[in-house]
C-alpha cells in the first residue's frame, strides 16, 4: 500500500492519506515459515472448494495428503486467513465491542436494476512469500466489481478505503456483507448510514446470502491467483488490477447471457450508457433473486 520510493507523494503523506501510523510503517512483523505458507496455500485450496470444512477435517485433509501437522496448528492457521468452516450454528455470535449487528434484507428480494444491491467481501490471497487479504466490493445485479483493496492485516481502515472508493462510482439502496469485524465496524456502517444506505447482514455461517461474492472468490483464485502464484504485494497488486479489468470488460459470464459485468452494469448499447438497458439481457428481463436458500449462481 505504501510506496517508499514515489516521486510524488511523501511516505507521510501517504500515511495521512491511508490513516496509518509511521512508527507501524518501519515495524516489520515475524513472518510465517516456508513451511507454514506452504500449508495456508494448501488449507486456501482445501477451503475455496469445500467451505464447509473445519479444523478437524481440515487437519485431517492435510493428513491425508502426507503432512503431519495437529489440530492446533491448523486451527491458528486458519484463524490467520479469516477462515471459518461454513455450517448452521445455534447462537449467532456477539459483534465487537461497540459494534452494531444488522438484520439481513435480501431474503426473496428481486435484483433487477443496476446499484440495488452491492456487497462486500474479504479473502486470503497467498503469495510465494507471504500472504495479504483483499477485499472487493461487487454489484450484486451485473457482477461488477466496483473497487478492490490489498491490505497486509484485517484492520478495518483498508476496507473503508474499497467502500469510499466504490461510493465515488454510484450508491446502492442496500449494501449487505457478513458479520466480520470489519464490516461491523463504526467506520464502516458509519459511512453508509452518512450516505443513506440501508445496511444487510448475513446470517453468521450462511454463506448462501452473499453467494455472489463467494463465487467471485472461487473465480478470481481458479482464473487468476492459483495460475500466476504471485510472488510479492507488487506483483499481486499489478496482476489482480489486470485481472479484475478483464474480468469486467471482457470477461463473459454465463448468468449474464454471456455479456460482461460492464456492459450490464452501464447498460451498453451502441456504445452508449443506458441504464434502462441495462435491466435485460439480450431482450430479456433480468430478475435474480437474491438467494435465502442454497442456490448454484454462476459468474
Amino acid at each position: 500500500m505504501i510506496e517508499p520510493k514515489h516521486r510524488a507523494v511523501s511516505v507521510r503523506r501517504q500515511c495521512d492519506l491511508l490513516r496509518l501510523s509511521r512508527s507501524g510503517l518501519y515495524y516489520k512483523m515475524r513472518g510465517e515459515s516456508p513451511e507454514s505458507l506452504g500449508l495456508m496455500r494448501l488449507i486456501d485450496e482445501a477451503y475455496t472448494q469445500w467451505p464447509f470444512y473445519g479444523v478437524r477435517k481440515m487437519t485431517a485433509h492435510l493428513g491425508r495428503q502426507g503432512h503431519q501437522v495437529n489440530v492446533k496448528r491448523v486451527r491458528r492457521l486458519m484463524r490467520l486467513m479469516g477462515l471459518e468452516a461454513i455450517y448452521a450454528k445455534r447462537r449467532l455470535s456477539a459483534p465487537g465491542e461497540g459494534h452494531r449487528r444488522y438484520p439481513y434484507l435480501l431474503a426473496g428480494v428481486e435484483i433487477v436494476r443496476p446499484d440495488q444491491v452491492w456487497s462486500a467481501d474479504i479473502t486470503y490471497i497467498g503469495l510465494r512469500r507471504g500472504f495479504l487479504y483483499l477485499v472487493a466490493v461487487l454489484d450484486w445485479h451485473s457482477r461488477y466489481v466496483l473497487s478492490w483493496t490489498l491490505s497486509s492485516s484485517l484492520e478495518a481502515q483498508f476496507c473503508v478505503c474499497g467502500l469510499e472508493e466504490a461510493l465515488e462510482r454510484g450508491q446502492p439502496e442496500v449494501f449487505n456483507t457478513d458479520q466480520g469485524v470489519q464490516f461491523t465496524s463504526e467506520a464502516f456502517t458509519g459511512v453508509l448510514e452518512a450516505q443513506g444506505v440501508a445496511i444487510s447482514m448475513d446470517g453468521r455461517g450462511r454463506v448462501f446470502d452473499n453467494i455472489f461474492s463467494e463465487r467471485l472468490w472461487r473465480t478470481v483464485k481458479y482464473e487468476d491467483v492459483y495460475l500466476k502464484d504471485y510472488a510479492d504485494p507488487g506483483e499481486a497488486r499489478d496482476g489482480l488490477r489486470a485481472y479484475f479489468r478483464f474480468y469486467n470488460e471482457q470477461r463473459p459470464h454465463q448468468a449474464l447471457d454471456y455479456r460482461t459485468p460492464t456492459e450490464v452494469y452501464c447498460g451498453l448499447a451502441g456504445g452508449k450508457r443506458d441504464r434502462a438497458a441495462a435491466r435485460t439481457v439480450a431482450g430479456t428481463p433480468v430478475a435474480l433473486r437474491a438467494p435465502s436458500v442454497p442456490a448454484t449462481v454462476g459468474l
